[in-house]
């Protein structure tokens, strides 16, 4: 595996950057720092997404055909370390790093050329219908309910901790269409247009920072049409794990890893420890760093591998779940070294001050403003997207072949 870049990767790193200094405004760049998880507001998404879009960038990872970037593996990667490094707002539309390229592999000819390009421009803005209460990493359980009547199906049930409802006007959502087979043979993956349509309640979800990032969904007897449906019926199970590829892959952890640790020792030598000294020449606290400097580095260098694998055609097999355990489980790690090096000031939360527009000022300087909102969000990454226990469970089936 040949780590050194290509002139022409050199090239295209360089025209990043040149991109993102022209582009990433300080208004977005504050939006992204005030972010504790990935949804704040609204506009400034937008607004990130249409200069992207405009540039012919808003899907990296997309082939061409369809409108998106085309850029191979190492473009890919190269885009999300300089936007990591950058600060950049995080991807946060589920249409482009979901639905779309579930579309691509098992939506029809008339759902490509619907969808697609009004993801693209922003027109739509998408979550996910998932979980539920009792079945959440154990998606085989789910009693959402379509009934067929006629060309449509009529949906019943819940769904809950759904990312970003309150902002979206469109929902795939996984239900139950057949209650009489295998719980994973008797799902379908359908597409929610009018959404929130007649039927549908929306009741927000306020997390341990303050935020409201999620929610829960109602469904009352809402019709969707059959048309909506993406594969055959009952076969939403191999649609479903087809998407939780993209949603538990994704280029450049290690890359956002290693931003994260840099912030950490730039906050660490504003810090002092009990005796006065700056806390990053504190051995102590440093080896702390290092140690976890080390981890960031092996998520890199898997992401590497990867990327080796996939330019040569191979396929990484459960990857995808080793770099989503390892990178959740890493970045809880740094979050909480943060916590540890702010110290008192770890307590005081004042919503006011990271809200977007504010002139609240924090309690303490404002590097600390925003360690333990994120600290608090990223306690959900090793559930969200298939828990760690869940991964454990299919590197064990996959690579140990237990």
């Amino acid at each position: 595996m040949d780590l050194a870049m290509k002139p022409e990767d050199v090239a295209f790193r360089d025209e990043v950057r040149a991109f993102l200094k022209e582009n990433l405004t300080e208004d977005l760049k504050a939006h992204a720092r005030l972010t504790p998880g990935i949804l704040a507001d609204q506009d400034l998404r937008v607004e990130w997404l249409k200069r992207l879009y405009k540039r012919g960038w808003a899907a990296p990872s997309w082939p061409k055909q369809y409108g998106g970037a085309g850029f191979n593996v190492m473009q890919r990667f190269i885009w999300a370390s300089e936007c990591a490094a950058a600060g950049a707002p995080a991807g946060s539309n589920m249409g482009l790093s979901m639905v779309g390229p579930t579309l691509m592999g098992h939506g029809t000819e008339e759902q490509k050329a619907h969808y697609l390009p009004r993801i693209l421009d922003g027109t739509d803005w998408w979550c996910q219908g998932y979980s539920e209460p009792g079945s959440g990493s154990d998606l085989a359980s789910l009693q959402c309910r379509a009934v067929s009547d006629g060309d449509d199906y009529i949906i019943n049930g819940t769904k809950l901790w759904t990312t970003g409802a309150h902002q979206s006007n469109k929902m795939f959502c996984l239900v139950r269409t057949d209650t009489s087979a295998k719980p994973q043979e008797g799902i379908s993956f359908i597409l929610i247009d009018d959404f929130p349509a007649k039927g549908i309640k929306i009741d927000p979800i306020i997390t341990l920072a303050g935020d409201h990032e999620v929610n829960q969904v109602f469904f009352d007897d809402v019709r969707v049409p059959k048309k909506n449906r993406v594969g055959a019926e009952n076969n939403g199970w191999t649609v479903a794990k087809y998407l939780l590829e993209f949603e538990r892959g994704g280029a450049a952890h290690g890359a956002a890893l290693k931003n994260a640790l840099n912030k950490l020792r730039t906050m660490a030598g504003m810090e002092r420890d009990g005796d006065g000294r700056k806390l990053i020449d504190d051995p102590a606290f440093r080896r702390k760093i290092d140690e976890l400097d080390v981890e960031a580095t092996s998520v890199e260098f898997t992401e590497h591998r990867i990327m080796s694998q996939l330019s040569n055609g191979q396929n990484p097999g459960a990857a995808a779940s080793i770099i989503k355990l390892k990178g959740a489980d890493t970045n809880q790690k740094i979050t909480e070294l943060g916590v540890e090096a702010i110290a008192y000031y770890a307590q005081p939360d004042v919503i006011e001050a990271r809200t977007w527009g504010s002139n609240t000022k924090p309690v303490g300087a404002d590097h600390t403003l925003m360690v333990m909102p994120k600290y608090l969000n990223t306690r959900a990454q090793t559930i969200f997207g298939g828990s760690n226990e869940v991964q454990r469970n299919i590197m064990a089936k996959a690579v140990l072949g237990l």
